[in-house]
């Protein structure tokens, strides 16, 4: 489960892991450049328009999991005017703050048949309360999961200041890593210092 500002920033994790994962959920700021490679307009939410013909490719690997609802605003703002839409009815001039209610759902059921569970990075502006719901969601699908058997581990460090600022319990996760972009290259493949001294 990936989520965060850019897509920018995960492509080479993405790259890297659809071959081996049965589903891969996209939230955050990110998921918007997805939704804007299936068509969709975005309204003033985050997008990398470099970046759509990259995830319309990824797009074809069938696995990756999309919000079909986000919370939208007027305003980046704790204060800003805020409702529930279709993740393809963004209005014009609105912008994306988190993963709707429907999403969590559909993410929960998803996580609920892990065997394993990796997440990194937030489903929306979690600091500001408006749109903290949805990453909140899934924490806590993602601990009932590990309730159930499975292996989670929580990579990063906005997920892991995630888990502490919204009160869900760290023994409630598998392991809580702090080391976000270490994570990432790790998963990409990538020889890491400290492992590679071990190795030798």
């Amino acid at each position: 489960m990936l989520g965060g500002s850019k897509v920018s920033d995960k492509l080479a994790v993405i790259e890297a892991l659809l071959p081996k994962v049965d589903a891969l959920l996209v939230g955050g700021g990110m998921c918007f450049t997805f939704l804007a490679a299936q068509g969709h307009e975005v309204g003033d939410s985050l997008l990398e328009r470099d970046r759509i013909d990259v995830c319309r490719t990824l797009l074809e690997s069938g696995k990756i999991v999309l919000p079909s609802d986000v919370v939208v605003a007027d305003d980046f703002s704790a204060e800003a005017n805020t409702r529930t839409v279709a993740a393809d009815a963004i209005p014009a001039g609105w912008k994306g703050l988190d993963v709707g209610p429907a999403t969590v759902g559909e993410f929960a059921d998803v996580l609920g048949r892990a065997a394993t569970v990796f997440w990194n990075g937030p489903m929306g502006v979690f600091e500001l309360a408006p749109f903290a719901a949805g990453t909140r969601g899934v924490a806590q699908a993602v601990v009932d999961a590990t309730a159930k058997g499975a292996f989670s581990v929580v990579g990063g460090g906005d997920s892991a200041a995630a888990v502490r600022a919204l009160g869900l319990p760290e023994e409630g996760f598998s392991h809580i890593s702090t080391g976000g972009g270490a994570s990432l290259e790790y998963l990409e493949g990538k020889s890491l210092p400290g492992l590679a001294v071990l190795e030798a």
